[in-house]
């Protein structure tokens, strides 16, 4: 089973359902994405992978937090429910307003969920209201933004990615890349 996968994008979204080809070491692993973010040529991106094994297919399934992942499975689990419907569900609406949204018995929210009508919203809610503890907010892996030119930085000096995710986590860096590198070193040394 494949549970995680660290690596740069070969080519991006360019199969059916927003898959992608992450190389890790030189395989290229083709993951369907549930965050709607455009990852470049390049970006180096880690995910929580979600294998589902069919006897016609291996099918991998990308999270940028374990939190999401978690969620997709629980969603996974209700009947009715499969992985096209659980990814829509976590791509559009999120976990956190989804399990909101399903512990106050809102429905019609629920139903917004493309290919979700009434009667899965209704289903989905029945099973799984009371059952979700209220999903904490975990580091983000680091997106391909102007951060990513930090953490690549900070690796170059030998920080590892878990490291400038542990000192970055909840902090907002400054535009000017500088002071966001003085910044993030500051960080690291006090952790």
């Amino acid at each position: 089973m494949i549970g995680y996968l660290r690596g740069s994008v070969v080519v991006d979204r360019q199969f059916d359902g927003g898959a992608l080809i992450l190389d890790v070491q030189g395989v290229g692993y083709e993951v369907t994405v549930a965050s709607d973010a455009f990852f470049g040529t390049g970006t180096q991106l880690e995910l929580f992978i979600h294998t589902i094994v069919r006897p016609d297919a291996l099918l991998l399934y990308g999270f940028v937090t374990m939190e999401d992942r978690r969620f997709f499975e629980t969603l996974l689990a209700t009947p009715g429910v499969g992985p096209a419907t659980a990814l829509a569900a976590v791509r559009t609406i999120g976990a956190d307003a989804l399990a909101a949204a399903i512990d106050a018995g809102d429905v019609k929210a629920v139903a917004k969920i493309p290919g979700v009508g009434p009667k899965t919203a209704s289903r989905i809610v029945l099973e799984l209201k009371g059952k979700l503890v209220a999903l904490a907010p975990s580091p983000r892996a680091i997106e391909p933004t102007e951060s990513s030119d930090i953490e690549d930085a900070l690796r170059s000096w030998g920080y590892s990615s878990s490291e400038v995710r542990e000192a970055l986590r909840d902090v907002v860096l400054p535009d000017d890349d500088a002071e966001a590198l003085r910044l993030a070193l500051t960080l690291l040394r006090r952790s």
